[in-house]
């Protein structure tokens, strides 16, 4: 599809289109959308966009300035694969019609002021991100949560538990065991064809796609796609789990990115491959050195380390983040650094000797972030880092998963739940403000909304509760 608004008119023209689905992003990194007939998309609405009600979004405008806009990019233009009726697809900003300035509370319009404030510092001019989203895929899920009652249900045909369970026609085994789903053939692995249909429907949406395979977990999944600018990386991330959820949806099937949905197997993260660059040359690479980063790139990292706590408030964001880590599985809570060591929170992957490849991995975040900010906070440290030459001390390759207790009791760690995360963004957040990328009424709301929810969970019983202490 075309990249410019006039493109997209002649495409709308010229092909058969019926509707318009504006989708844009909310504050917690979900899709939102609106259709509307073609006719009512011409060149002003690329400038001025189209008018709607911001009220009822969660975290938005109070009743009284509940006017807004959503401003369409030509560039995210596709037909959705999912709709009847021949639909075209863009991805939108917000802005306040009143003043036509971006709304200080969208996430996708911060994404392009942290940008901004990057480009004013001389630091860098180009910010790549490869993120690396997993998921579940499960035939069955049934929850409660009221007054008298709480649980959950979660189930799939290859779940170890089920092993001995009475199946239709038989039950043929092949089920996957505890923490063996790391690249199974079929029919051990389930889910080839689905996972194929994701990666294939979100080439053809444009998302630049790699590979796709089983995860360690039971039902747990990746699909690779290639890196790309912070804002077009978010996109990505956007694409993917609305093509993930929607195939998954076609085959019968469920798919969520929620963090850690089974007791003691391993949870789903979202890796962030990170690179600056400028005047297209790459930033990070410096032959010779320890695992051949420049100076750059070490100071970035120290800004990743000495700012995690605080932002992992947005790249782990809710409640179940943090029952993801925890020690043993795979999730890293040790704020470190170290060359191909995946137990460090960033790692330095072996790239070989091109400059180009050079990057870091933060492995802590999961895919329920909401990616513009996941991203913008974690570039804002790093701009951080390198502002202030913030020294990460050297890297660290011994497992970490392995060492003595007395060891790691020397090492920073991520915070052990959301308030703790909420409490290290509340004591520090400068290196957000600086530029105007988040503002204190960003800040100040986002805590408020999270806090929220870490209080909905402190007021409920756990079904675990009961085993614990009934009878004590």
């Amino acid at each position: 599809m075309g990249k410019t608004a006039q493109d997209v008119l002649n495409a709308i023209k010229n092909e058969g289109i019926e509707l318009i689905d504006l989708k844009f992003t909310d504050l917690h990194g979900k899709w939102q959308h609106l259709t509307v007939c073609a006719d009512l998309v011409d060149e002003d609405a690329f400038r001025d966009g189209l008018a709607f009600d911001g009220s009822s979004i969660r975290g938005w405008k109070a009743i009284n300035k509940s006017d807004m806009s959503m401003v369409p990019d030509p560039s995210t233009a596709w037909v959705d694969p999912f709709y009847r009726h021949k639909t075209l697809s863009m991805i939108c900003s917000i802005q306040d019609p009143r003043t036509g300035k971006p709304y200080d509370r969208c996430p996708r319009a911060l994404a392009q002021k942290a940008l901004n404030y990057m480009a004013s510092t001389g630091l860098a001019d180009t910010a790549f991100f490869g993120p690396e989203p997993e998921f579940f895929i499960f035939d069955d899920v049934r929850y409660e949560s009221a007054n008298g009652s709480s649980s959950y249900s979660v189930d799939s045909i290859e779940a170890p538990w089920n092993t001995n369970r009475v199946e239709e026609g038989g039950n043929l085994a092949n089920k996957i065991q505890l923490k063996e789903g790391y690249f199974p053939v079929s029919p051990n692995d389930t889910s080839q064809d689905i996972r194929s249909e994701m990666l294939l429907t979100m080439g053809s949406l444009g998302v630049p796609i790699e590979k796709q395979h089983h995860e360690v977990a039971t039902a747990q999944h990746e699909l690779g796609m290639k890196f790309a600018e912070l804002i077009q990386a978010a996109d990505n991330v956007m694409t993917y789990k609305y093509v993930v959820r929607n195939v998954a949806k076609k085959y019968g099937k469920t798919a969520t990115f929620m963090p850690k949905p089974i007791f003691a197997d391993n949870g789903s993260g979202m890796h962030v491959h990170q690179s600056l660059w400028k005047a297209g040359q790459p930033l990070f690479f410096a032959p010779g050195t320890y695992a051949d980063l420049s100076d750059t790139a070490r100071w970035y990292i120290g800004g990743i380390l000495k700012h995690a706590p605080s932002f992992l408030a947005f790249t782990n964001p809710t409640t179940n983040s943090y029952k993801r880590l925890v020690p043993g599985f795979e999730a890293p809570v040790n704020l470190v650094y170290s060359e191909g060591n995946r137990s460090a929170a960033v790692r330095i992957p072996l790239t070989g000797p091109s400059p180009k490849a050079k990057r870091l991995e933060f492995r802590s975040g999961d895919a329920l972030a909401n990616p513009y900010l996941a991203f913008s906070a974690m570039m804002m440290a790093g701009l951080d880092g390198i502002k202030n030459q913030l020294d990460p001390g050297d890297g660290l390759d011994k497992d970490l998963f392995e060492m003595p207790a007395e060891e790691l009791a020397k090492i920073d760690t991520v915070p052990a739940s959301l308030n703790g995360a909420l409490e290290a963004l509340r004591a520090d957040h400068h290196y957000l403000l600086e530029g105007g990328v988040f503002t204190q009424d960003f800040i100040d709301n986002w805590i408020d909304i999270k806090y929220e929810e870490v209080q909905q969970l402190r007021q409920r019983p756990h079904p675990h509760e009961f085993t614990m202490y009934y009878d004590a």
